[in-house]
């Protein structure tokens, strides 16, 4: 396996300094959250060269560039037409800055509440980025997140099997799953099997009530719920069965670690960064 930092942990720096930080934690590359100041559809040619620059003097990878364009099942087609020329300008981005995966959002609404059209409209969309992206061996990967048509294994598997283009899979996300209170242990590792391409790490926790840092609602299947973002092993979401499954089923893809609990950022991901690395020796200890 090899680790990213989420640069969205260090929006607050500018991505040379983010990537610093990467590199001072030790880990592999950074996953470019595509928003400013980092980066955007919008960011010039000589802007993302330097990106690149700095992260080749540094020995760090980009393999992910995280889109936030889409929501294509709620989408209208000139609200989809627009997300499709902006995922095409961060296709170019890509080849420049040798990244290998770009995430585009399929939109909501939660699973539980999703019809057939808005599986097929988003399906559409996606399909789209995707014979674009295959040209240049890119892959496109859909996070799996809570107030998404995609929030638990079984409702990926439902967009995916409508999308034609293989270079289409998912992000795991422990963290987001927790929120959908669904299963992301060994067995949606097992059920999304050659469709999880990548792996995203973070720790939620149900609380009573809002309005601390970190903090924030969210709608379930239970209602609208409460929850504070955590560091690992002091959330709610126990990420040793994932370890445990990754290793089983010897993933060597990537991992980010993206959280967003209320410490300083380079303390959190050190934080999380230590406490993945003892997860991994346990899981390896175990086979």
């Amino acid at each position: 396996m090899k680790f990213a930092a989420f640069s969205g942990v260090f929006i607050e720096y500018s991505i040379q300094e983010a990537l610093r930080m990467t590199k001072e934690l030790g880990m592999d590359g950074l996953e470019i959250a595509a928003r400013e100041p980092h980066l955007s559809p919008t960011t010039s040619a000589i802007r993302i060269k330097e990106i690149r620059r700095v992260a080749d003097d540094l020995g760090l990878q980009l393999p992910v560039l995280a889109g936030y364009m889409g929501g294509f099942s709620t989408a209208s087609d000139k609200e989809s037409e627009q997300a499709f020329s902006d995922f095409q300008r961060l296709l170019a981005a890509a080849g420049e800055l040798g990244s290998t995966m770009i995430r585009v959002a399929p939109g909501g609404p939660n699973a539980f509440l999703a019809h057939d059209y808005h599986y097929a409209k988003s399906a559409f969309w996606i399909d789209k980025c995707a014979t674009e992206a295959k040209k240049q061996g890119v892959s496109i990967v859909l996070e799996i997140h809570n107030v998404s048509i995609a929030e638990t294994a079984e409702s990926s598997h439902r967009l995916l099997d409508l999308i034609h283009n293989e270079n289409v899979g998912m992000i795991h996300d422990a963290g987001n799953m927790y929120i959908t209170d669904t299963d992301y242990g060994r067995d949606s590792v097992i059920q999304l099997g050659k469709r999880m391409f990548h792996v995203h790490v973070k720790d939620e926790l149900r609380v009573d009530a809002v309005g601390a840092p970190g903090t924030f609602t969210n709608l379930t299947k239970h209602g609208e719920e409460k929850f504070l973002q955590s560091r690992l092993g002091e959330g709610g979401a126990d990420h040793q069965p994932l370890f445990d499954a990754l290793v089983e089923t010897g993933y060597d893809g990537w991992v980010t670690l993206e959280c967003h609990a209320p410490f300083p950022p380079f303390e959190r991901l050190q934080h999380d960064f230590s406490f993945v690395k003892a997860m991994l020796d346990k899981a390896i200890s175990k086979r």
